[in-house]
Parts: structure tokens; C-alpha cells; sequence
């Protein structure tokens, strides 16, 4: 049973990974339609005894598109032509994905404009107003 470490204080099962692979799309010479390079990388971060409560729930904010309604995330990766390759670069994004998922967001400090902020938003709108103001008919009084 192999760990592949995300964090100093978190790592993940190699068993929990599942990788398959397929025919990449895109140019390959003549071995294109004949070697499956490109590598599914699928890892159920739903039912991962790994992963903490706060840590999954932010994988699945940054996850988006590449998860699933049954809480799997799917990386594909081809950009190489060779297989290995293809496994190692799907692996390292998704250490990189839980990896991003493990910082906690800073918490928002509510601020108010200062007066000399709410004073310059006020000048520019009274300037912009005359303006537009100044692009009326011109009166004849």
C-alpha cells in the first residue's frame, strides 16, 4: 500500500486512484491509432478516507467541470506521447488540485470607503454629470 504525498501532514492511497488508458487525440505519428498513451486518472474524493470534511468541500469548489455527480474527479491527460508520462502528469494534478484544495481561504475583512474616497467618487460623478449635461440643445433665450 503506497501513499503519494499531497501535503507535509496529508497524503493520499495509491488504491484509491483508478487509471486507465485510452487512445489520445491529436497528432502521434504512425503509432496514433495503435498505442493508448492518454490516461484517465479517476479518484472518488467522496468516499476518500483521506481527505478531511473541510479540505473535500473545497476540492469540489476548485474540481468544477472535472467532477462528477458521484463526487469523482476526472483528470485526462495527454499531452505527451508516451504513457508514463501521461500517468506521472495526471498524478501530479491532481496532488496539485488536493493540494490548493488544503489552503484555507483568508477571511474577508469588511472595510468602509474613507471620506476622501466617497468625496473623489462624488467629484467625478458631478463632473461627469455636467458632461452629459452639456451635450443638450442649445438654448436660445
Amino acid at each position: 500500500m503506497t501513499r503519494i504525498p499531497v501535503t507535509d501532514h496529508l497524503s493520499i492511497d495509491e488504491d484509491e486512484l483508478v487509471e486507465s488508458f485510452v487512445r489520445a487525440s491529436g497528432s502521434g505519428g504512425q503509432n496514433v491509432n495503435k498505442v493508448s498513451s492518454a490516461c484517465e486518472l479517476r479518484f472518488d474524493a467522496r468516499r476518500s478516507p483521506s481527505l478531511p470534511d473541510d479540505v473535500r468541500h473545497r476540492l469540489y469548489r476548485l474540481a468544477g467541470s472535472r467532477l462528477t455527480q458521484d463526487g469523482v474527479i476526472v483528470i485526462f491527460a495527454q499531452r505527451f506521447r508516451d504513457q508514463p508520462l501521461n500517468r506521472q502528469d495526471a498524478r501530479d494534478r491532481l496532488v496539485e488540485l488536493i493540494r490548493r484544495a488544503t489552503e484555507k481561504p483568508k477571511p474577508r475583512k469588511k472595510t468602509k470607503p474613507t471620506l476622501a474616497s466617497k468625496t473623489r467618487r462624488l467629484e467625478g460623478k458631478a463632473k461627469r454629470s455636467n458632461v452629459k449635461a452639456g451635450r443638450g440643445r442649445p438654448s436660445f433665450d
